[in-house]
C-alpha cells in the first residue's frame, strides 16, 4: 500500500467547497507567541488579538464534537466534555518517551492533552477534512509537533513506524468487521506495545452481541455492541495476549449534550424520553467499557 499516494489524494479534500474557506481563514490568523495552558480546558491567551475574528472563524468550523477549548476568551463548549474520559483513563497510562498514536483522533483534543507526558512522538489518524482543519486552527496557536494523518485504522499496519501505545476511543463499533480492525491495531504496535480501547457494550454473561437493525441511539453506522466477554474473545482472536478491563461507564448528559457549538441533536434526543435506560430504538442505553490490550511478541 502506497501511503504517500493516499496522502496526496486526500490532501485534495482541503479544496472542497465547504473546506477551502475554512483553510483560508486559518491563513488570516494572527502570528505570535501565545500562552498555552494544557488541562481540562485547552486554553490559549495573549494580547493584541481581534477576539471577534477568532470567534467568527471558530464558529465557521462547527460542529465541534471534542473539547473543550478556550481561544482568547472564546469558550468552545463542545458536545463532548472529553476531559471526563481523559481523566478517567489518565491513571492507566504513562506515555513518557513513547511513540503514541490516536486512532479516530477527531480535532486532536486528546493528543494535545497527551503532551503533558512528554512522549517521543504523537500521531493522530482521522480521515476527516473538517476535523483536520479544526486541529490546524488550534495547533496554529499551540505550535505542537503532533502529526495529523488523514488516514484510517486500515492504514495503520502499513504506516512508516510502529507504535508503543495506541489509543482507539469510540471507533470499534463503527466497523463492520471488528476483529479485522483489532488485527490492524495489533499490527500497528511494536513489541510490548499497548492499546487503550473504548467501545459500547451490553450487559450479559454470554459471548453475545447486539446487532442493531438500522441504528443505535440514532447512530446509523453501529454494527455490533458486544458483551465484555464477547469483546475479550474478539481481542484474543486478533492476537492480543492480554485483556484488562479498566473502567465501565454509562454516558450521561454531563459528558455529552447539545450546545451552541454543534448542529443537530445530541444524547438527550437519542434516549427514550420516558425511560433513559433505553435508546429511542428500545435498546439498552449507551454504556462504555475501557480496556487495555497488550502485545507481548
Amino acid at each position: 500500500m502506497n501511503l504517500q499516494e493516499i496522502r496526496n489524494e486526500r490532501y485534495k479534500w482541503m479544496t472542497w467547497k465547504n473546506i477551502a474557506p475554512l483553510r483560508n481563514s486559518i491563513a488570516s490568523l494572527p502570528k505570535g507567541d501565545w500562552h498555552v495552558e494544557i488541562g481540562d480546558i485547552i486554553k490559549i491567551s495573549g494580547e493584541g488579538v481581534d477576539e471577534n475574528h477568532i470567534r467568527e472563524i471558530a464558529k465557521l468550523m462547527m460542529p465541534w464534537r471534542k473539547g473543550p477549548f478556550e481561544i482568547f476568551n472564546t469558550y468552545i463548549d463542545t458536545e463532548w466534555k472529553s476531559n471526563i474520559k481523559y481523566n478517567l483513563l489518565r491513571a492507566h497510562f504513562n506515555l513518557k518517551d513513547k511513540r503514541v498514536a490516536d486512532i479516530g483522533c477527531n480535532n486532536g483534543y486528546y493528543l494535545f492533552r497527551m503532551q503533558e507526558d512528554s512522549p517521543k512522538s504523537l500521531v493522530g489518524f482521522d480521515p476527516s477534512a473538517l476535523y483536520k482543519t479544526q486541529f490546524d486552527f488550534i495547533n496554529h496557536f499551540v505550535k505542537s509537533e503532533i502529526v495529523y494523518e488523514l488516514l484510517g485504522v486500515e492504514h495503520l499496519e502499513f504506516y512508516e513506524e510502529k507504535f508503543d501505545f495506541i489509543f482507539c476511543l469510540g471507533v470499534l463499533y463503527h466497523r463492520s468487521d471488528p476483529v479485522m480492525m483489532l488485527k490492524s491495531l495489533y499490527k500497528g504496535l511494536d513489541k510490548q506495545g499497548e492499546v487503550i480501547l473504548d467501545t459500547f457494550y451490553i450487559e450479559g454473561e454470554e459471548e453475545m452481541c447486539l446487532c442493531p437493525a438500522s441504528s443505535y441511539s440514532k447512530i446509523p453506522n453501529i454494527y455490533f455492541v458486544p458483551t465484555i466477554k464477547a469483546l475479550r474473545t474478539w481481542c484474543l482472536r486478533a492476537g492480543f495476549e492480554s485483556f484488562e478491563v479498566l473502567e465501565t461507564s454509562v454516558t450521561n448528559a454531563q459528558e455529552q449534550r447539545k450546545t451552541s457549538w454543534i448542529e443537530g441533536q445530541s444524547l438527550e434526543d437519542f434516549l427514550d424520553p420516558n425511560d433513559n435506560s433505553k435508546t429511542v430504538e428500545g435498546y439498552p442505553a449507551p454504556a462504555r467499557v475501557y480496556v487495555k490490550l497488550r502485545k507481548d511478541k
